[in-house]
């Protein structure tokens, strides 16, 4: 039998870093932003420590943790991997207004 892991939903935001090194909302054409959903796989690395955390996806996006979910084991297929956790986090107000779009 296949060992179970602990799986989380990430509903998150894709963020760049600007010149300064602070991290912005990646904007569509039209100004506007989407939120995605991630997964933990059994191969990601990290601990989620917070909303706000920066993760990767497998496309190396970056991506700041706008919610957080647990996922039953077997529903695990029901959404995309992400590789891994980093130690990063973006400002309140970054986060902050990619929870207006929950």
């Amino acid at each position: 039998m296949k060992a179970k892991y602990e799986v989380n939903q990430y509903i998150g935001v894709p963020v760049a870093a600007n010149a300064s090194g602070r991290y912005e909302i990646k904007r569509e054409p039209d100004g506007d932003f989407k939120l995605h959903s991630w997964r933990t796989g059994r191969h990601s690395k990290g601990k989620f420590k917070g909303l706000g955390q920066i993760f990767l996806t497998e496309n190396n996006l970056k991506v700041a943790v706008v919610q957080a979910i647990p996922v039953n084991y077997k529903e695990r297929h029901d959404y995309t991997p992400m590789a891994r956790l980093t130690s990063e986090f973006v400002d309140d107000d970054v986060l902050a207004l990619a929870k207006t779009h929950l």
